[in-house]
């Protein structure tokens, strides 16, 4: 039976919805004046706009929408917190969007890219740091124990790791994250010792070759050029060793090295270069020393540090700090020496209130003679003393067992402890004075903190012996207001927990992906019940860390946020 015909009263007015009509005024609208209408968009919305048309999904994604929406969400907040600008009055008028290179701190090297960056890209990659989103992978590089443990350091896209069975190897980051190159120890004059620390030279802006600088257990250091490129690794210098023991610590900014041995002796070295050298790849000759000191009261871990200049060398010494019946602190050492290696300035400054006293302090103090020069004093401790401790002050502050770990990237100060939090410190260096504020403390782990780095930004990365409790800190957010100041002490401060693959936690080691080599034995599956990781490091797009199995199985876990 067919429809009935609907009856039709007269004067009644119909309440079917009338349909619109199908004339788009949109697309009557040119491309500017679209662009205009999308910028007044929030970014939820703009992303929607994708899903509409090809047209929409195309001008949806313009450069200088995502680069605007960039400015506000992460670089004008930061700009706010500039201590004085909100107090003059001005923030509202010169913190407004624009593409100077001033107004962009940190960023502005991707405003000088120009076109060449991909600001929706830049975009979601800080969105997914701010809420932990990241993809996890894994890459078995031994089976078996290391002893020292395998040393590994994170830079533009490749990791290098070294360890007295495989070598000094290097890894890729981006793709399948496969091994680029390996040299093995004592071929061509190398040390056949075991690595005890390792550094890459920061300061070079070449991102295919750089170099590695690697301190062995005998004293002896040497320089390595990576070529990726060429997949190679090719050893520069090697320094004989030392009766001062292991180098415990080390940087690297070519020409200058610096170095730590077991024996505590700071050593600065500086490379000559002349004309008949064509090539950083070629040998080089052996360095000149330019100065040595000694420390009576430094303990590891440590974090070094050396900046270049036409005039001269900046050094950075942090390092943690046993105090008499006061528990463990840290200290900062900075030195300004002559391109020539003459000690033209030298600091020291701690948490502790003045009359502080070094553990080691106590025991020298009749054997120690009146300092004859500030050239000829031990670097390190030599701060002024007496015979006791004012711990009156509510900012004197001290840790009752040694740091797990130190890191230290101007102004922040970063030392993990075992009691599953981590102290921050805030230093201020300018040409009148070195000053370390007060540490305030930060919760959010549940277990022992075994690793921390700060990087850029004042963003820092902390992971404890448990392989599920990774967390991402910005440290700028606890300096500023005295609100955010009482919420820091109080444990308060803001971090986000990594969430591989949008999971809670990080997950047990997966089948990892077989290389070549030695490095690349056999994929097994880890028990994510006695994993303890320790080092770790971060750039802008991921995380990477080292875990260790129960069996001795050591694999680098990568998380990415791109």
């Amino acid at each position: 039976m067919g429809k009935r015909e609907r009856e039709v009263i007269e004067g009644e007015v119909s309440k079917k919805r009338r349909r619109l009509g199908s004339s788009d005024r949109l697309s009557a609208l040119s491309d500017e004046l679209l662009l205009v209408l999308l910028s007044y968009l929030p970014v939820t919305d703009l992303t929607r706009c994708g899903q509409l048309s090809r047209r929409l999904k195309a001008l949806a994604s313009d450069s200088q929408l995502w680069k605007s929406a960039y400015y506000e969400r992460f670089v004008r907040p930061r700009a706010v917190r500039i201590p004085g600008l909100r107090e003059a009055g001005t923030m509202n008028k010169s913190l407004l969007y624009s593409s100077k290179l001033s107004k962009w701190l940190e960023d502005g090297r991707l405003v000088r890219d120009g076109g060449a960056t991909n600001w929706k890209r830049q975009y979601k990659l800080r969105h997914n740091w701010s809420r932990g989103s990241c993809k996890r992978s894994e890459t078995v590089i031994a089976t078996c124990p290391s002893t020292p443990p395998v040393l590994v350091r994170l830079h533009e896209g490749a990791i290098i790791t070294a360890d007295c069975a495989a070598g000094l190897r290097a890894w890729s980051t981006q793709g399948d994250e496969s091994l680029i190159a390996t040299l093995a120890w004592g071929a061509d004059g190398q040390s056949s010792s075991a690595p005890s620390s390792l550094a890459i030279d920061m300061s070079s802006a070449n991102e295919v070759n750089f170099d590695i600088s690697v301190g062995f257990l005998d004293g002896s250091f040497g320089i390595y050029a990576l070529d990726r490129r060429q997949r190679s690794i090719t050893c520069q210098y090697m320094h004989p060793s030392s009766t001062n023991g292991a180098v415990t610590a080390i940087a690297l900014s070519f020409p200058y090295i610096l170095t730590m041995t077991e024996a505590q002796l700071l050593s600065i070295y500086v490379f000559p270069l002349t004309e008949d050298q064509p090539s950083r790849r070629s040998a080089l000759a052996s360095p000149r020393l330019l100065s040595s000191l000694r420390s009576h009261t430094a303990w590891p871990p440590l974090s070094l540090g050396i900046r270049c200049s036409s005039v001269g060398i900046s050094i950075s010494v942090a390092y943690a700090m046993p105090t008499f019946m006061a528990g463990w602190s840290v200290g900062l050492q900075e030195l300004r020496l002559t391109a020539g290696g003459m000690i033209l300035e030298s600091r020291l400054a701690t948490p502790l209130s003045e009359g502080f006293v070094p553990l080691t302090a106590v025991e020298q103090r009749a054997a120690q003679e009146p300092l004859k020069s500030q050239e000829s004093a031990s670097f390190l401790g030599r701060g002024p003393r007496s015979s006791s401790l004012d711990v009156s002050r509510p900012w004197f502050t001290t840790q009752s067992t040694k740091p797990t770990s130190l890191s230290y990237s101007h102004p922040y100060l970063l030392t993990a402890h075992s009691d599953n939090t981590m102290t921050l410190y805030v230093v201020t260096s300018n040409a009148q004075e070195l000053f370390i504020g007060a540490g305030r403390q930060l919760w959010g782990h549940t277990s022992s903190v075994s690793g921390a780095h700060v990087g850029d930004r004042g963003k820092a990365v902390s992971v404890s012996v448990h392989s599920d409790d990774i967390r991402v800190w910005e440290l700028e957010s606890g300096i500023v207001s005295s609100t955010t100041k009482r919420r820091t002490q109080l444990g308060a401060a803001k971090s986000v927990a990594i969430k591989p693959d949008g999971r809670e936690g990080a997950t047990p080691f997966k089948n990892a992906p077989s290389g070549e080599g030695p490095a690349s034995p056999a994929t097994k599956e880890l028990d994510v019940a006695t994993l303890s990781q320790g080092w770790l490091s971060f750039d802008e797009e991921q995380v990477v860390l080292l875990g260790e199995g129960s069996q001795g199985a050591q694999a680098l876990v990568m998380y990415n946020f791109a």
